[in-house]
């Protein structure tokens, strides 16, 4: 149906006009759901009679004037670890099978107050935890591209449902690249913003120093407007950042005349299958046409970004998941006569292997005799990749590379290698380390017709300039060709 190939802002003005109703859009996406979803495992939950009401009530508003953003009547889908009140939430663990808050994280509200209707909550890495979207307690969601392969992870349900037609656009959280390699697997655009400018507030914790919300859309115009609907000072966030100014849309101007563009020769090297790195090389070339200076540089450390993330993240992780004991909210397991059992016995069943291999090396590395071995040298380390790139922003505007360091894998491939699937975030975790900003955009197929991601790293709040570039490439580049299964 060509309603659901229009990108969020077409389908937005659209309904401003008359032309179609929000109502019309919400039974389209539906419909869609309906046709696809058995086969792509995009969502936990779909709020069918939620979504219709509030459609009616948008249209309303939009009819009456009360209503006039860019994304007022447009469907979205929600990562299922950010709160949405009334709503499941269940992180796709077991653990939080039957949690429904009370409250919605901020950036959903801001979604809520520009008109946007919520279709459901996507599946994920259980606790965002994987990059794969194979370790959800609700199954594995499949690329639209190919359904033999992975989505990326953890946001995958959120990238699958945008490339499957089943949604507009969606919101996910990025720790390591949970935003940016899903985007690049299958053919979507997506941003990680500069650490504290969407608030975090609501956003269910993996890893409270490197977790971001971000959006997942069609195209960067989409991007830049979904950001400035999430994006804003929350006081009820206290990593959250105030900025001057949040006017992303203006950065969508096709020129980069004069932008100094590094190209770090370390994302180059063994690992890099060499189908991504020409498509990488060849957007880089284009980008240089169209009148940036770009060149080649040392960035140094990557090779001690993977175990430094993973100790930062596993032992926020063990800190954060202590909460989900069986004695607040959430499961809890049956016929424990004693307290310390029913913990033990409520955590066995309800956190995934992956989640518990996680808490078992966030504990070891947070425990006496190893704090000072592991996690205190891994916070030095962290502090030494921002300077590298403090460094690098000094001559560069935006550092380009590939987003994965191959194109989606086959289901079950990575999930039996669990080193193989942490080595595949080498080039979007350092990002998070240092709190920067990253956008992801398709920039090629491979020759199995899967989608390659081009990365675009700034310096922080230089979002804008990631913006311009990525608009610029993508007016260069034309229309990405759409997944063969995909509704028309």
């Amino acid at each position: 149906m060509e309603l659901l190939n229009l990108t969020a802002v077409k389908l937005a003005e659209k309904i401003k006009a008359g032309e179609v109703s929000a109502v019309d859009a919400v039974q389209a996406v539906l419909a869609q759901i309906e046709k696809t979803e058995e086969t792509y495992n995009c969502y936990v939950t779909i709020d069918r009679e939620g979504a219709l009401a509030e459609a009616e009530r948008v249209q309303r508003e939009i009819e009456a004037g009360n209503l006039t953003g860019p994304l007022a009547g447009v469907p979205v889908a929600i990562k299922d670890n950010m709160c949405t009140q009334g709503m499941l939430t269940t992180c796709s663990s077991k653990i939080l099978g039957n949690f429904i808050p009370t409250f919605s994280s901020e950036a959903v509200v801001n979604l809520q107050k520009a008109g946007a209707i919520i279709i459901g909550k996507t599946n994920m890495d259980e606790f965002a935890m994987g990059s794969t979207t194979e370790t959800s307690a609700f199954g594995a969601t499949r690329n639209p591209w190919n359904d033999a392969h992975v989505p990326g992870g953890s946001s995958g349900g959120s990238a699958a449902a945008v490339a499957a037609n089943e949604c507009f656009y969606a919101l996910g959280s990025d720790t390591g690249g949970s935003i940016r390699q899903p985007a690049g697997y299958c053919g979507v655009v997506g941003m990680k913003p500069t650490y504290g400018t969407v608030s975090r507030y609501g956003l269910i914790a993996y890893g409270s120093s490197l977790d971001q919300i971000g959006p997942l859309c069609k195209d960067v115009t989409d991007c830049a407007t979904i950001m400035e609907v999430i994006a804003s000072h929350d006081t009820k966030d206290s990593t959250s950042m105030p900025r001057e100014d949040y006017n992303f849309t203006e950065a969508l101007v096709d020129d980069v005349r004069g932008m100094k563009i590094g190209i770090p020769r370390d994302y180059f090297g063994e690992g890099l299958d060499p189908e991504v790195a020409a498509a990488v090389k060849a957007a880089a070339k284009v980008l240089e046409e169209k009148g940036a200076i770009v060149e080649e540089f040392d960035l140094d450390l990557v090779g001690y970004a993977i175990p430094t993330y993973y100790t930062i993240a596993a032992a926020e992780a063990s800190s954060n998941l202590e909460r989900f004991d069986g004695v607040k909210y959430g499961y809890r397991a049956e016929d424990a006569d004693e307290l310390h059992r029913m913990y033990k016995r409520t955590r066995s069943e309800g956190f995934g292997p992956e989640v518990k291999r996680r808490i078992m090396l966030g504990s070891f590395v947070l425990s006496s005799g190893y704090y000072d071995a592991y996690y205190l040298k891994a916070l030095k380390v962290k502090a030494l990749i921002k300077k590298a790139f403090d460094e690098a922003f000094a001559k560069y505007d935006i550092i380009l590379g590939p987003v994965a360091p191959t194109t989606a894998p086959k289901l079950g491939e990575s999930l039996s290698d669990p080193i193989k699937m942490y080595l595949g975030d080498i080039y979007t975790i350092s990002v998070n380390l240092a709190g920067l900003p990253g956008i992801c955009l398709p920039c090629g197929l491979d020759e199995k017709g899967l989608p390659i991601g081009l990365q675009l790293i700034g310096d922080c709040f230089a979002e804008k300039k990631l913006i311009q570039a990525a608009y610029t490439y993508e007016m260069a580049r034309g229309a990405f060709e759409k997944p063969a299964g995909r509704e028309e």
